[in-house]
């Protein structure tokens, strides 16, 4: 399934997207009973997801939109916590990254030797179509991270690696959008990691039956029909299972808790001079089979 959140008339809602057709399913007029939001709906588990699949196969065409009538909102527009991400976790852009002269906690190798994991805040989570608002970086230098997330599904503390596909619920397309003086000038990335809205992600939340093996997923992100950036997914230095048993090995997951998996080579600060955005840039970043994000830059 391809679950959206969307809001018609003022009014958030939950649905699924049927691609071929462009039309969402109303949950609320086809099923109801089922949670208003979407964190609701992951923590009913495979119980909700059931009835999601039942609504759609059900759904009348008054439970029936166009999606030319309502606006995406990223998956989950409210995370209950921050998001977690993943910083150097392609070989290249390690090693872009490294040599860029942006990095303050680099060591003597680009590569790490273990994950490194850092938040951004609820706040920077924006709309798979909504602008990047540039202007809150004072620094003038925003950059552009097309990444894969992957959404939990149930609790776990201690997962180990051969059973972590079971906790993820989902996938999304994400943009870990980075003011980069801001990045150094803290150390601790938290602060250029998260100004409001420097967290584009949608359009869809593609469930993990129907997105199949993520080492097949493919990355790309344009700016301005510029191509930047072109990855598989399996390129990842530090992969899905193994994020998750890090990250779990001490600190419990919950339903719903975000992880951006980390930026492919080809960002701005890659370029020499770099090629930070600017007003009225649009950035593109598209992850095969899940779909794009387009942000312009304001």
């Amino acid at each position: 399934m391809r679950l959206v959140t969307f809001n018609k008339g003022g009014t958030d809602a939950i649905g699924a997207l049927e691609p071929k057709t462009n039309t969402i399913t109303d949950f609320s007029k086809a099923a109801p009973n089922l949670p208003t939001t979407m964190l609701g709906l992951i923590e009913l588990g495979q119980s909700g997801l059931n009835q999601a699949a039942n609504a759609i196969k059900t759904a009348g065409d008054h439970a029936l939109l166009d999606l030319s009538e309502v606006t995406l909102k990223a998956p989950i527009p409210q995370p209950r916590r921050d998001i977690m991400a993943v910083g150097r976790n392609y070989h290249e852009h390690a090693q872009e990254f490294h040599d860029s002269g942006f990095d303050a906690t680099s060591g003597t190798t680009a590569v790490p030797e273990d994950p490194i994991i850092f938040t951004k805040a609820t706040t920077s989570v924006s709309g798979p179509f909504d602008p990047i608002p540039s202007y809150l970086d004072n620094t003038h230098s925003t950059d552009y991270e097309g990444e894969l997330a992957v959404i939990i599904g149930k609790a776990g503390r201690g997962i180990l690696k051969a059973d972590a596909f079971q906790y993820v619920y989902g996938y999304s397309t994400s943009n870990d959008v980075t003011a980069r003086t801001l990045q150094h000038k803290h150390k601790q990335w938290f602060i250029g990691k998260s100004l409001d809205g420097y967290c584009p992600m949608g359009p869809v939340l593609l469930t993990r039956e129907e997105a199949g093996n993520p080492d097949t997923f493919h990355l790309k992100t344009e700016v301005n029909g510029k191509l930047r950036q072109d990855s598989s997914c399996s390129a990842l230095i530090f992969n899905i299972p193994t994020l998750i048993e890090t990250i779990s090995a001490g600190i419990t997951l919950l339903p719903g808790d975000i992880i951006v998996t980390g930026t492919p080579v080809g960002v701005g600060i890659g370029f020499d001079p770099p090629k930070f955005l600017v007003k009225g840039d649009v950035v593109k970043v598209t992850i095969e089979p899940i779909g794009s994000i387009e942000n312009k830059v304001e």
